[in-house]
C-alpha cells in the first residue's frame, strides 16, 4: 500500500485566470515601486487556495525569462499600472504566454513537483517531518519531497533543496530497503542519519552514522558505499571521491549556520538559500573568511553579526536586496 499526502497533481492544469493574477503580482513585485503591503496583500493571495500558490510556485522557476529581455523594455513593461496595460506589457515580455501555457507546459517538472509535493518548505523555514515508518526527515529552506511506501520499499524522493535523514527500523515482516532519490541518482541507507542536498548538476551526500549506498542514475551497476564521518558527490554518471565531514555539516537543522574559515562569498551563498530576494557579496572582500555560529532563522541579525566581527558593512538597497562590502 503507498502512503501519500500530495496534494492536487501535476496532471491537473491550473485555471489561466489564476495563471495571470500570479503573473500580475509577480510583475507589481518586480517593479521598482513595489511595497511591503504590496507582498503583504500577494502573500495572502498565495495562501487563499493551494492553486494560487502552485501557479505562483511555476511561474517563479521560470522567472528567468526576463534575463533576456532589454532592461529598458523590461522595466517599462513592469512599471506599466495594473489592468489592460500590464496585461499588454507582460505579453510583449512573453510572461503572458507563459502564464497562459504554464498550467500545461509545466506539468511534470521540478516546478510542478515542488508545488504538489509530499511536503515542501518555503524559503528560510526549517520542517521537521516524521514518515510512515517512524524515521525522521528534516527539510532545509525551499526544498521538496515526495514519499512512495510500499510493501517493497521506503522511498523518499527529493526535487529541491536538501534533507537530513535519520532512518528508524522497518517493522515490516521483511524489512524493506530505505532509499532517497535525486534526479542524479539513488541513496540506499544502511542503518544511518545522513544529509542528501541537490545541488542542480550534482546531488551531496553527508553520512554522520552508518553507511550509504550510491547508485548513480546512468550507471546503477556502479555502488559506491560512503561510511560515517564522509561525504560524497555524485553526478548521473559517477559518483566523486569522498571526503571527510564535520558534524556542523547538519547544524541547519538546529536553525543555525556554523562557519569555519569559511570564504565570505561562500557564506553569503550558503546564508542567501535561507533569504528571500537578492543577497550577494561584493567580490573585494569574497576572499575574507568567516568563523562563527550564524542564525538562520534571522539572518538581518546573522549579517549584523558579520559585520561586527569583519571589516564590512551590508548595504540595503530594500529589504529583499542587499549587499555584503567592504566598510568605509
Amino acid at each position: 500500500m503507498t502512503v501519500s499526502t500530495r496534494l492536487p497533481t501535476p496532471d491537473q492544469p491550473i485555471d489561466a485566470a489564476v495563471m495571470r493574477q500570479a503573473a500580475e503580482w509577480i510583475a507589481q513585485l518586480w517593479s521598482d515601486d513595489a511595497t511591503e503591503q504590496d507582498r503583504a496583500d500577494c502573500a495572502r493571495w498565495r495562501a487563499r487556495h493551494p492553486n494560487h500558490e502552485q501557479a505562483w510556485q511555476c511561474l517563479i522557476a521560470i522567472e528567468g525569462k526576463l534575463g533576456s529581455v532589454p532592461r529598458d523594455v523590461a522595466r517599462q513593461a513592469l512599471r506599466t499600472p495594473a489592468g489592460a496595460g500590464r496585461r499588454r506589457a507582460l505579453r510583449a515580455l512573453g510572461l503572458g504566454a507563459l502564464a497562459v501555457g504554464a498550467g500545461y507546459a509545466m506539468r511534470g517538472t521540478d516546478a510542478w513537483h515542488r508545488a504538489a509535493s509530499d511536503y515542501r518548505s518555503d524559503t528560510g523555514e526549517i520542517r521537521a517531518v516524521t514518515l510512515p515508518d517512524g524515521s525522521h526527515a528534516t527539510l532545509s529552506t525551499d526544498s521538496a519531497i515526495d514519499l512512495r511506501f510500499t510493501q517493497d520499499e521506503r522511498l523518499v524522493t527529493l526535487h529541491a533543496g536538501e534533507i537530513l535523514i535519520a532512518t528508524a527500523p522497518d517493522s515490516a515482516a521483511i524489512p524493506r530497503p530505505f532509499r532517497v532519490r535525486t534526479r542524479h541518482g539513488t541513496i540506499q541507507a544502511l542503518g544511518t542519519r545522513f544529509i542528501v542536498r541537490d545541488e542542480d548538476e550534482a546531488s551531496r551526500v553527508t553520512v554522520f552514522e552508518g553507511a550509504v549506498e550510491i547508485r548513480p542514475a546512468g550507471a546503477p551497476a556502479d555502488a559506491v558505499r560512503v561510511d560515517a564521518g564522509r561525504g560524497s558527490r555524485f553526478s548521473q554518471y559517477a559518483v566523486g571521491p569522498s571526503e571527510p565531514v564535520s558534524e556542523n555539516a547538519a547544524a541547519w537543522s538546529r536553525g543555525v549556520l556554523v562557519a569555519d574559515d569559511m570564504r565570505l562569498d561562500a557564506f553569503i551563498a550558503e546564508l542567501s538559500r535561507y533569504r528571500s530576494g537578492l543577497l550577494r557579496c561584493d567580490p573585494a572582500v569574497a576572499h575574507l573568511r568567516v568563523s562563527g555560529v550564524f542564525s538562520l532563522r534571522d539572518t538581518d541579525r546573522a549579517l549584523d553579526n558579520l559585520t561586527r566581527g569583519l571589516p564590512v558593512t551590508a548595504v540595503y538597497r530594500t529589504r529583499y536586496w542587499v549587499t555584503v562590502r567592504a566598510a568605509d
